[in-house]
């Protein structure tokens, strides 16, 4: 898999037309200005807490996705770093309802995640897991967008900077048990 062929990869295209742009030439509804503009709050909390609760819906398969992928780890090495991303993925759990309940004054409701699905082999667990940090980054920054909060800034910095380091450890783990040969000895195989 490329570094482009997944759906959620958009370098630096948000879409944003300032308001200075607005222009006869250029005109712009009010709806299309409140669903590009991912910069100006409070426009942007509503999205923002969308993101929290999707954040927050998936801990279950997360849970079960880590024993897993702990589970099939070819080393005690590999267990130990699956293990410490799991536990900062826990601490990032209770972040997040923090977050959600300063901002509302309610708890999160609790949502149904996905149901697991088991990976093909461990290497397709780990690109997995690869994919899914980088998907919470570009997710994450656009809550951090939303945040006000000195307090909520900087947790929300401390969730983007673990989940780039989980992006990296798992690079490494993916690279450290030869995937990337394996997916091309199976390509060049068929």
């Amino acid at each position: 898999m490329g570094y482009y062929d997944y759906e959620g990869y958009q370098p630096y295209s948000y879409d944003y037309i300032p308001p200075y742009w607005n222009t006869p030439a250029t005109p712009l509804s009010f709806q299309q200005m409140m669903n590009t503009d991912i910069f100006t709050y409070p426009q942007n909390l509503n999205g923002a807490l969308e993101l929290i609760l999707e954040a927050l819906s998936g801990e279950t398969e997360d849970r079960i996705f880590y024993m897993w992928l702990i589970n099939q780890a070819s080393s005690e090495e590999d267990k130990q770093i699956i293990s410490g991303i799991r536990d900062n993925e826990l601490g990032h759990y209770a972040l997040f309802r923090q977050i959600y309940q300063d901002l509302t004054g309610e708890m999160p409701p609790s949502a149904e995640g996905e149901a697991f699905v088991e990976p093909e082999s461990y290497c397709a667990g780990l690109s997995r897991a690869l994919l899914g940090e980088q998907s919470a980054v570009q997710k994450y920054r656009k809550i951090l967008y939303a945040m006000q909060s000195r307090l909520h800034i900087n947790i929300m910095v401390e969730i983007i900077t673990d989940e780039i380091r989980h992006g990296i450890l798992y690079s490494y783990l993916y690279s450290k048990n030869g995937c990337g040969r394996q997916n091309q000895n199976q390509t060049n195989n068929a």
